[in-house]
């Protein structure tokens, strides 16, 4: 794992890429033939996916589209059934043969993910939360763990919640030290799984113009959400997924303004235009 020199206060090993290092655009992950299968439930029928360095990839889609599977395959939460990711600098993983416990800890290393449901420790305290993966899994030094924590939380917002507990919280703030936990692990990719969907609908635009943020500053990112908005303001490309295929890709401004498929054209009708059919 990549960090920052001791002195320095914020993790960065996955942060701003920036024109001044030159990485931006240099491919950080490739995924080729993802599959999985839930039973007799396909749910990914080989998934092609790249992600550069700095670049943030939108995922949208249905329900049930395979959106959340191939986040959880990016993590090694899921373990596909055939297919390979490889990330620039290891690990490359070829799931035709059994993946071992190191290949799925090399993905986490990598790759840090924001839960829906913020998934905070309820008995820790924000700052025992942030601090938890680099201290118990990185072996990062505690008194360092925390200047890093204390930089984050300050960042969005959140130092004076430093020593309160996640039920103390609102939904948004907690979903923001979710952000923060995810960011003190210093990963390459960060990966969010529909971060806004269990808040009140005023708290979502304080995460997402979290997520915004370090969109800016050059975070790699891939983001499943229905936040089309998002979509439209932050990605550099999106793909909508149906029936766990690719079915379109394209730059944010040609998918929403002239898709070429027809259930592209009509996911976004559906989600656009809700009362639609009813107006009819």
């Amino acid at each position: 794992m990549s960090r920052t020199d001791p002195s320095s206060p914020v993790p960065s090993a996955g942060g701003p890429v920036g024109g001044a290092s030159g990485a931006a655009g240099e491919v950080l992950l490739q995924a080729s033939g993802l599959s999985k299968s839930f039973g007799d439930l396909q749910v990914l029928r080989s998934i092609d996916l790249t992600v550069r360095k700095g670049e943030v990839v939108v995922l949208i889609g249905p329900s049930g589209s395979g959106k959340t599977t191939v986040l959880r395959s990016l993590n090694g939460l899921e373990v596909p059934d055939g297919g390979r990711i490889e990330f620039a600098g290891g690990p490359d993983i070829d799931f035709s043969t059994p993946l071992r416990k190191r290949d799925r800890f090399a993905l986490r290393d990598r790759s840090a993910m924001v839960f829906q449901q913020h998934n905070l420790f309820p008995h820790k305290t924000v700052l025992e939360n942030v601090i938890e993966g680099p201290v118990q899994v990185q072996k990062v030094r505690r008194d360092q763990a925390v200047a890093e924590a204390e930089a984050l939380l300050d960042r969005v917002g959140l130092l004076e919640k430093r020593d309160v507990y996640p039920h103390q919280l609102s939904g948004g703030q907690q979903q923001r030290v979710g952000i923060v936990r995810a960011l003190a692990l210093a990963p390459s990719l960060l990966l969010f799984d529909e971060p806004t969907s269990a808040l009140d609908p005023e708290l979502v635009g304080d995460v997402l113009t979290v997520i915004k943020e370090l969109a800016d500053e050059g975070w790699t990112m891939v983001v499943v959400t229905h936040e089309l908005s998002f979509a439209q303001a932050a990605a550099d490309e999106v793909l909508f997924m149906d029936g766990g295929v690719i079915v379109e890709r394209s730059g944010p401004r040609e998918m929403f303004t002239n898709p070429r498929h027809e259930r592209t054209r009509q996911f976004l009708d559906r989600i656009l235009n809700p009362l639609h059919e009813d107006e009819a």
